[in-house]
């Protein structure tokens, strides 16, 4: 596991927010989930949107910006919340191993490169195995488990 975390800007804090509450209210923008998880200080339920992948049945969720706050509270809480408000499902999650990260990259970078560009490492489209198993650790992946 890394340390890296690209702090979003503003203008991004700003677009996030707005999305999350779109998905929140049961409106997906390109395949954006809400999701809720307990902060690991706090206690208090925190909300953040991210893009729900799904290879061969199971279902992901990747932190492109490292490790991020959401990321480490997931981690510390082992569950979570997804979907909209009063109608998300609570899920038990799973760290992905850094080693099994690129089978689940490559798809999570194709279908959201263009939101993602600049803040999953350096990934590209086009970017090989090797260099996936290289910034994997820096990128947390887990499975949301039924």
């Amino acid at each position: 596991m890394s340390d890296r975390y690209d702090t979003p800007g503003f203008a991004a804090r700003l677009f996030n927010n707005v999305i999350r509450r779109l998905a929140e209210a049961g409106v997906s923008i390109q395949g954006s989930t809400a999701l809720r998880v307990r902060g690991r200080s706090t206690g208090e339920v925190r909300g953040v949107v991210v893009n729900l992948l799904t290879v061969d049945g199971r279902d992901y969720v990747v932190s492109p910006r490292g490790n991020t706050q959401w990321a480490r509270n997931v981690r510390a809480a082992g569950e979570v919340e997804v979907g909209p408000l009063r109608r998300g499902r609570r899920r038990r999650v799973v760290e992905i191993a850094d080693d099994a990260k690129p089978a689940l990259l490559t798809p999570y970078v194709q279908r959201w490169y263009w939101q993602l560009k600049g803040h999953v490492g350096g990934l590209t489209p086009a970017s090989t195995t090797d260099e996936q198993r290289a910034v994997a650790p820096s990128i947390p992946v887990f499975e949301l488990v039924r």
